[in-house]
């Protein structure tokens, strides 16, 4: 029996440290794919191939090893916007690059002025002679949208095409609250700060639907005249005013319906595709299969393209995704990670810093927190340049304020100077039970918030004037930034007060004259 029980011991420790060994070689493993590095020995002549299985975005979030390994599947792929411009601004001037190869299939988009820089860039390429195909099992907008400055348009037989256009229906809740007894408190400055509306209304005010409205029509009329700039043949109207129509034509056919739209040129799978391709570039020789061309990935290629960096250095710091308190990121724009960034940047000797935004906003304090190391860096005599993106609205347009100078692309969403905050109770709710709340205050402000006894009257105004205190501060930074008064910004902010809801039978003409007024109060407020 002891010689039974050590043997025993043994093979659990030989089982044990087994175990240990393979999970060590698991993580060495999973490092080395998270960590690796392509070559620039990777890089052939042939087509740069951009395989967009994801999305564009202004800064890649960072990948959490751990949240790898519990989730079902991969992380969803993020390619940096500035990345893939530099890649196809080398593909233009490299004589080894004889084309570029989109793979949309599984792209998933990017915002209306990424898709605008990209497709820019893609122009640049076909200017240099240089063929731009592409394919997709399916187009969506963003896809579309790139697919439009290519030179040759493939979709997959089963596949189609299909504009869906911003905007969609958010959820109203104060039906849902009046039932439940839940009270809202909202406290707000700005006519358009219409984020809480769903916590108030059934639907939307005639208020936030006219600046809805307004934003949407102007997307939208700018994502339509770049698809037709880049593709003339492109018929719109038929995907755009009665899609059921458009695919009956065509027998349900979305692939046939694309075709006849003008979307694509040409219909067919991967491997006739990449046959096609294979005849422009040649055939890849490592890889004999049908459907294969020698080509080079977006990774590779970078490697091999060492960035230049002539003259005195210029600091560049990313303010992407919600602003947030403490130090979330890459992705999200945690104040205090940002903050540290740029007074780190204090010690090197930089002749400018460029600050760019692609952000909904958010916290107030972390916004503060930023804008103030910005602040620190302009009085050192430093220019401060801003450059939006896609988004750079509230929080987004707060930490924007000390730009010496802002830039804002055609298609930037900014504005939305206003603040708001909410906070639920349940008193009602819990009176309907038999359940009430008693108790004695040595101050107006014991026990407060109380979310189960409701809030005193107190509490009430100073939080609401603790909102309408902020909404000033915010109203006298982008006053003394753009060197406006506070009553010239305060309009702006305000610009339902303008009166500009024109009353006119056609719908169309209306919102184009609200999105060109709307465009020309963004540019007041967004633009050096």
């Amino acid at each position: 029996m002891i010689f039974a029980r050590k043997l025993w011991h043994v093979l659990v420790a030989i089982k044990d440290g087994l175990a240990l060994l393979f999970l060590l070689m698991f993580f060495v493993a999973l490092y080395a794919v998270l960590s690796s590095r392509p070559t620039a020995s990777q890089v052939r002549e042939g087509a740069l191939l951009l395989k967009l299985d994801g999305s564009i975005v202004e800064e890649p979030e960072a990948v959490d090893p751990r949240a790898a390994l519990t989730s079902a599947s991969l992380p969803a792929k993020q390619y940096r916007t500035r990345d893939v411009v530099r890649a196809l601004d080398a593909a233009a001037k490299d004589s080894d690059v004889k084309a570029v190869v989109l793979d949309l299939s599984r792209f998933t988009g990017g915002g209306l002025v990424t898709m605008m820089e990209v497709g820019a860039a893609l122009d640049r390429v076909k200017a240099a002679k240089k063929p731009v195909l592409t394919h997709a099992f399916a187009y969506a907008d963003d896809a579309l949208m790139l697919a439009a400055h290519s030179s040759e348009v493939w979709v997959d037989p089963l596949g189609g095409a299909f504009v869906m256009g911003p905007g969609g229906q958010n959820l109203y809740y104060a039906g849902l609250f009046e039932r439940f007894k839940v009270t809202p408190h909202v406290y707000r400055v700005g006519t358009y700060k219409d984020f809480v509306e769903p916590y108030l209304r059934t639907g939307m005010s005639p208020e936030a639907r006219t600046a809805r409205e307004a934003l949407v029509g102007s997307v939208f009329d700018q994502w339509q005249a770049d698809v037709k700039k880049a593709r003339p043949a492109v018929n719109l109207d038929l995907a755009i005013k009665d899609p059921a129509a458009w695919y009956r034509a065509s027998g349900g056919d979305g692939a046939q319906a694309a075709k006849a739209a003008g979307f694509v040129d040409k219909i067919g799978d991967s491997v006739a595709f990449g046959n096609r391709v294979a005849e422009v570039v040649g055939k890849d020789t490592y890889d004999p299969r049908p459907g294969k061309f020698a080509h080079s990935t977006l990774k590779a290629y970078l490697a091999a393209q060492p960035v230049e960096k002539p003259g005195k250095a210029i600091g560049v710091i990313t303010i992407a995704g919600e602003i947030v308190d403490g130090k979330a990121g890459p992705g999200t724009a945690g104040g205090d990670r940002i903050a540290d960034l740029l007074d780190a940047s204090e010690a090197k000797d930089i002749a400018a810093l460029v600050i760019r935004v692609d952000s909904p906003g958010g916290s107030v304090t972390a916004s503060e927190r930023i804008r103030q190391a910005i602040e620190r860096h302009k009085a050192r005599g430093i220019p401060v340049v801003v450059s939006m993106g896609n988004v750079a609205a509230s929080g987004g347009y707060w930490v924007s304020t000390p730009g010496t100078r802002i830039f804002a692309e055609p298609g930037t969403i900014t504005g939305s100077i206003g603040i708001f905050a909410v906070l639920p109770s349940f008193e009602k709710a819990l009176a309907q039970y038999g359940v009430n709340a008693d108790g004695v205050r040595s101050t107006p402000l014991s026990g407060q918030p109380d979310l189960f006894g409701g809030f005193t009257p107190e509490l009430e105004g100073m939080l609401q004037a603790n909102i309408e205190r902020g909404y000033e501060r915010f109203v006298t930074l982008v006053a003394k930034a753009r060197r406006k008064s506070n009553e010239q910004v305060d309009q702006i902010a305000q610009w339902s007060r303008l009166g500009w809801r024109h009353r006119a039978a056609d719908r169309a003409g209306r919102r184009v004259r609200r999105a060109r007024r709307c465009a020309g109060l963004c540019r007041q407020a967004g633009e050096a």
